[in-house]
């Protein structure tokens, strides 16, 4: 079904059963796929499908619609790009009209170009229309002659649209609990990212680029089967550690820098997201290790506090607590605890928060607070990343100047089990005697 096979075909047609019945019979949902992008002249970026797509239809090729319409007679309709034996000789064979449903299991197929004729015959049987405005502009369209042809069409007796709905959320709601096929996806990943890491852990790194690590670590990505990076990885030294996004990746390292990777391959299009930080030297000086212990403290005490309801902030609220007092143990901030977490003094030095969902998008889908604003309780098959850190920038004032330059983040891959958790990143490296070592 999907580039690596992980997640097996009859996964996807529970999904799509799933996401029909909360769709309700009678309705009809429209699911755009990513199309391929221009990267100059007539090149294309590399293309990678549509998550929430991918996540319904495990259909790979760009240019595709899908359309559910549940209690119908055929309930799950694609248009797809047809064979076409040219382009097969530029770029390679499309997947066709036939294999979408031999292999992909549509009910019926189109091809793509008969979208206009045939997609408004497949909403004239619907009364709610689930879609994403702004997807594609030939749907908009669409869907605007449809919503004028029946209201005008209401005047002499015939039935309106009762709906446009979104079924972003829908689908997003579905994506937060992962399955067990899911889990080993997200645990291959990280398999490889873990193997990625290990060649640049015992790298003597001193005058290398950051981007000949970066290269060192993704080609044992690719060497390992996984097609693409699930973001561009972070290859951070020196300075540049307190750059959180930092990804240009062109500076040379010196001894005495610390080096922060924030990194993550692809399997069957779920990513992995961990962050190590390694001294360039082989040691840590002083400063770098009193601000590591503080960050690798504040981060197992955070992912203690991953279980069944908990809620989704409460490790980031763990977190703060051991950076605060780390902070003043460092000489950097003054006062109690609860008065610097009140005014958010600890800010300048950790900025971000301390977790986001992970699966087929490294920062995935899913609400963190519920509608009423209360955040949401963690749920067995949730995963999650912990990754605190402290960053204190060499243009910064106001601090001790051997703690200038010092950038430190780790992160693991955390999932809620039925009972409490599961660090699916535990293997690789981050207590300070094995990194020394």
């Amino acid at each position: 079904m999907s580039s690596n096979n992980t997640i097996p075909r009859e996964e996807f047609t529970n999904r799509r059963n799933q996401f029909m019945k909360k769709i309700g019979d009678g309705n009809i949902a429209i699911l755009v796929s990513g199309e391929e992008v221009i990267r100059n002249g007539d090149v294309y970026f590399p293309f990678r499908q549509n998550s929430s797509f991918h996540y319904l239809t495990g259909f790979p090729e760009p240019s595709c619609v899908a359309v559910f319409a549940p209690g119908s007679n055929k309930p799950y309709t694609l248009f797809v790009r047809k064979h076409d034996p040219v382009m097969e000789t530029w770029v390679g064979p499309r997947i066709g009209l036939r294999k979408a449903i031999s292999q992909y299991d549509a009910n019926q197929t189109f091809d793509i170009n008969e979208l206009s004729s045939e997609l408004p015959k497949l909403i004239k049987m619907s009364n709610d229309v689930w879609y994403s405005v702004g997807a594609n502009s030939t749907i908009d369209q669409l869907i605007k002659d449809q919503i004028v042809e029946r209201r005008d069409g209401r005047q002499r007796g015939g039935a309106s649209l009762t709906a446009l709905r979104d079924p972003q959320e829908t689908i997003d709601n579905l994506r937060v609990i992962k399955s067990s096929s899911e889990i080993s996806a997200i645990q291959e990943a990280i398999n490889i990212t873990s193997a990625g890491l290990a060649n640049v852990e015992h790298l003597s790194k001193t005058g290398k680029t950051e981007y000949e690590v970066q290269a060192i670590l993704e080609s044992e990505y690719r060497r390992l089967g996984s097609p693409r990076d699930g973001f561009p990885s972070i290859v951070a030294a020196g300075n540049n550690s307190c750059t959180l996004h930092y990804t240009a990746n062109r500076a040379r390292i010196k001894n005495g820098d610390l080096l922060l990777l924030d990194t993550g391959a692809e399997w069957d299009l779920y990513s992995a997201d961990v962050s190590r930080t390694y001294p360039a030297s082989g040691k840590f000086t002083s400063a770098q290790k009193d601000v590591y212990e503080i960050v690798l403290s504040a981060q197992q005490t955070a992912i203690e506090s991953v279980r069944p309801g908990m809620t989704f902030y409460e490790p980031h609220e763990a977190a703060v607590r051991v950076l605060i007092d780390g902070l003043k143990d460092l000489k950097v901030l003054k006062g109690t605890r609860k008065s610097i977490e009140k005014s958010f003094a600890y800010r300048p030095f950790y900025m971000h928060g301390t977790s986001h969902w992970l699966g087929l998008d490294v920062h995935d889908v899913g609400n963190y607070s519920n509608p009423d604003q209360t955040p949401v309780k963690l749920k067995s098959g949730m995963v999650l990343t912990v990754e605190p850190g402290l960053y204190f920038p060499t243009n910064i004032d106001g601090i001790p100047k051997e703690l200038k330059g010092i950038g430190i983040r780790i992160e693991d891959d955390i999932l809620v089990t039925r009972t409490g958790r599961r660090n699916l990143s535990e293997a690789i490296p981050s207590k300070i005697d094995e990194i020394s070592a």
